[in-house]
């Protein structure tokens, strides 16, 4: 399967996720090429930006994983052409 590379935005509005969501960016640290993370705590919550290059599967994996996590809320947006 091809790799794309893409975008993924991370709001983390419950901080006590955000222990859960590092664990899970560690597991699958091979498909994240950069990172930012900004908390925001006068407002209650963090940003986290991924740039990820990975099979679509992959990226899914990551990104559905995070979205089961309470109080956290992931959208992606991948590249439509794919990589050799």
């Amino acid at each position: 399967m091809d790799s794309r590379i893409g975008v993924v935005g991370i709001v983390i509005e419950e901080f006590e996720s955000a222990n859960l969501v590092n664990e899970t960016l560690h597991e699958l640290a091979s498909i994240i090429v950069g990172r930012m993370g900004i908390p925001r705590k006068e407002r209650g919550i963090a940003i986290i930006s991924l740039i990820v290059e990975g099979t679509t599967d992959e990226i899914s994996a990551l990104t559905g994983r995070l979205g089961k996590i309470k109080g956290v809320n992931v959208k992606s947006a991948l590249t439509k052409k794919t990589g050799e």
